[in-house]
């Protein structure tokens, strides 16, 4: 027994060792690319018991490879706005690996998009894309572009610039992007629409996220938010525990926050408080989800104006805030890093009994370390908010078909993905030595099936 442990060490000490060096070179390579590391450091410690056991990873060099993408685009897209002045923007669309399909990932526009964020991204979706088993490989793209304060005009000028060159290097069986953050049906729309000028053919697949009316899927608006509910209600049954009754706090009011609250409501659930950039509101008698539609959907205002409708309520300036408020569940759906240590902290202390991310990275390594060190049940972005991306990939199946399935089909597909995943992510974690964690669970899943097509294809 004694020699078998001896044995054992000596394999993860070598598996340690070689991930190390492989976040040490990236960190060379790449030296100010934060969020990058980040997320790849997040990733790769999580590996080092699959790497000890199957170690023919390392000799196949399969990190190494993981972590470079096959392919980074730059670009400038220079555009007019309004007043006829030219404005240049930066491009970029990192297509990471395509070892078991196409590459694909979302398109973001926001002032914050840089090499670094877009490679954070493209990275977690070779994860993620591969726990949905569906054939889709890891890619990201999008710009610094904001399109907050632009007209209609402005956006569609832009977006056709984007993809004048964007188009040279995607197609339906090469990198189909989608939306992200600052990118909806309108620019999906106007991105199809020059993509197919430029082409001169209709190739519905290129893209998804379409409006219904030309190739896109019904419940995909829906899909992140209600695939992260999903998820997390599976993870509560292994604690005899679900929605109903619960309290729940979800930050951000766009589509992954929006429907992430409405699928909870549906469970039974009381959602209590949400967010946008400027601060949050408090309901303790559970938010009116109609009027929240209204302003951030149908008028797209701030969420302060829930107070002219519902002056019981209460506003608070600062978001970031919104995690002192006592909770049951926990659902981060606004952006990368908007839950640290401190507010971890804080939601244990008030008894939070779970937390699922909606959105992409949204706690902080530190976080999930308070998470995981208090017994917190902890849904990681990469599993939890895969339902978008699966929903795109049926959406991708159903192109190629020139079928279009009901909203009830859909749905009934992304829950069964979503059980998938769970399911998936427990039985890694059980597999590979470390029962009940769901990121190790997840990034191991994931990890295996990209891992295993690398090695039999080859270098």
């Amino acid at each position: 027994m004694a020699i078998q442990e001896k044995i054992k060490t000596t394999e993860t000490q070598v598996a340690e060792k070689y991930v190390e060096k492989v976040l040490e070179k990236i960190k060379q390579r790449s030296p100010h690319e934060p969020e990058f590391h980040q997320a790849a450091e997040e990733a790769l410690h999580s590996l080092v018991p699959v790497l000890a056991k199957k170690t023919e990873y390392m000799e196949h060099g399969i990190l190494e490879r993981l972590v470079e993408p096959e392919r980074v685009i730059s670009f400038q897209v220079p555009w007019t706005d309004d007043h006829g002045k030219v404005q240049v923007n930066r491009g970029f669309r990192v297509q990471f690996n395509s070892a078991i399909g196409p590459y694909k990932g979302g398109i973001r526009f926001h002032p914050s998009v840089n090499s670094s964020i877009v490679k954070f991204l493209g990275f977690e979706q070779i994860f993620k894309n591969s726990l949905t088993g569906q054939p889709i490989g890891g890619g990201k793209g999008g710009s610094d572009f904001d399109p907050k304060g632009k007209s209609d005009q402005e956006i569609m000028r832009f977006v056709q610039s984007f993809m004048t060159e964007l188009s040279k290097h995607i197609g339906p069986d090469i990198d189909v992007p989608a939306g992200d953050i600052g990118v909806g049906p309108r620019e999906i729309g106007y991105m199809f629409g020059q993509y197919k000028k430029l082409r001169g053919a209709y190739e519905a697949g290129v893209l998804t996220g379409k409006g219904p009316g030309y190739g896109g899927s019904l419940a995909r608006t829906e899909a992140t938010g209600y695939g992260t509910v999903y998820f997390v209600e599976e993870m509560l049954k292994t604690k005899a525990l679900s929605f109903a009754r619960k309290t729940v706090v979800v930050s951000g009011s766009g589509n992954v926050s929006i429907f992430a609250m409405e699928k909870a409501i549906q469970l039974g659930a009381k959602v209590v408080a949400c967010s946008d950039s400027d601060g949050y509101i408090y309901d303790e008698n559970g938010l009116n989800l109609e009027t929240v539609k209204r302003l951030k959907i149908d008028r797209n205002e701030r969420i302060k104006q829930y107070m002219d409708e519902h002056p019981n309520a209460y506003y608070f300036d600062n978001c970031h805030n919104i995690w002192s408020i006592p909770c049951d569940i926990a659902l981060p759906c606004a952006t990368q890093n908007e839950l640290d240590a401190k507010a971890a902290a804080v939601l244990v202390s008030n008894g939070v009994a779970a937390v699922g991310e909606g959105a992409n990275m949204p706690s902080t390594l530190d976080a999930i370390e308070v998470f995981r060190n208090n017994d917190v049940l902890f849904a990681p972005a990469k599993a939890a908010n895969a339902g978008g991306v699966a929903v795109s990939a049926l959406e991708m199946a159903q192109n190629s078909a020139r079928l279009s399935w009901s909203f009830e089909e859909v749905d009934a597909r992304l829950y069964e993905i979503m059980v998938n995943i769970h399911e998936n992510s427990v039985k890694a974690a059980e597999d590979f030595g470390h029962p009940g964690n769901l990121v190790i669970g997840a990034n191991i899943a994931g990890f295996i099936r990209v891992a295993d097509a690398m090695v039999m294809q080859g270098v």
